[in-house]
């Protein structure tokens, strides 16, 4: 078990190396999107609660 385990380390330490360059998804663009999203859900709980009374 301990052999697979470290042959396992080890394809993926050699698959690490290989890679390098650019990432494969533009970390702005995530980035992006995710600011997006909880903007979009900020002003989503503001519309909810903007005809509420305060209590």
């Amino acid at each position: 078990m301990l052999s697979q385990i470290s042959l396992a380390a080890l394809t993926v330490a050699s698959a690490a190396e290989e890679h390098g360059g650019e990432p494969a998804v533009n970390p702005w663009l995530v980035g992006g999107g995710v600011l997006a999203f909880l903007l979009f859900l900020l002003l989503g709980l503001v519309w909810f609660g903007g005809g509420r009374e305060h209590s």
